[in-house]
């Protein structure tokens, strides 16, 4: 009877995750459709060319002032007038909110727009010296908010390992960043270790920082009551094909942030 029971139980479970990937599948391909239509609409105009070719010689980047200000201010209205995210709490690890992909194409389709702007995948490659794409509609970080907005909100040192056959990137656009730390900052700071030693960029409202996640060990300190960062976190690749372990590796790094259903994007 025992026996009998528990492969029932299996039968239901493996039932219940087909059920749960073919929805997921589905709701891939409606995205993909919306996203195709977004990226038909006239390119915007960054003007990143004005920044020249910011070296990359520490797989670690900061430019301030990144965007012209009414792209960076029509940007910021959509972000901060999207109210779906999901809250995660992963003890030491991760504290925090998050909007996914699927929220942003469904909710702001004009952040959406700026991800696959041609300017800004032709200017992240020329500073990494390496053509690159966005990542893959089902990877939930190619394209998210991260909202650090109650105490203690971080995250410890990590890496953004890479899932991908091609060079991985991690693009952070701050939109909000506002405390009691220098300058009128949070006290949730971007820390990464370059050349063995802990260094703390600070994050300006329009300050982009790109790096090299595999390569950037890097955390963010803890926020303190009153405070708030708000930050888009962009991923690009040079190659976003990936292998079996690969998938299955960043499914399982996805639910820190996006629970079990993270397991059958």
């Amino acid at each position: 009877m025992l026996v009998e029971l528990g492969a029932l139980g299996l039968v239901v479970a493996a039932g219940a995750f087909g059920l749960a990937k073919l929805r997921r599948a589905r709701l891939y391909r409606d995205q993909g459709s919306k996203v195709a239509n977004i990226k038909r609409l006239p390119p915007l105009k960054l003007r990143l060319e004005r920044h020249g070719t910011p070296g990359f010689d520490k797989a670690l980047v900061k430019i301030p002032d990144f965007l012209p200000a009414g792209v960076f201010a029509r940007l910021r209205a959509d972000i901060l007038g999207l109210e779906a995210q999901e809250r995660a709490h992963m003890p030491i690890m991760r504290r925090g909110a998050t909007a996914a992909y699927e929220t942003l194409i469904a909710k702001v389709p004009r952040v959406v727009a700026y991800y696959h702007s041609p300017d800004l995948m032709r200017f992240i490659g020329r500073v990494v010296r390496d053509p690159v794409e966005p990542t893959p509609i089902n990877d939930q970080n190619s394209l998210s908010i991260l909202h650090y907005d109650q105490p203690l909100d971080h995250i410890g040192w990590h890496f953004d390992h890479n899932f991908y056959r091609g060079r991985h990137f991690t693009a952070l656009l701050t939109i909000v960043n506002e405390g009691n730390g220098d300058g009128g900052l949070s006290h949730a700071v971007l820390t990464a270790r370059l050349n063995g030693e802990p260094v703390a960029i600070p994050t300006e409202p329009n300050s982009l920082v790109l790096f090299e996640g595999a390569r950037v060990r890097h955390k963010v300190t803890p926020l303190q009551a009153g405070e708030r960062r708000v930050v888009l976190s962009m991923t690009c690749c040079t190659d976003p094909r990936a292998r079996l372990w690969q998938g299955i590796a960043r499914r399982i790094k996805d639910t820190a942030y996006y629970g079990v259903r993270a397991l059958w994007t």
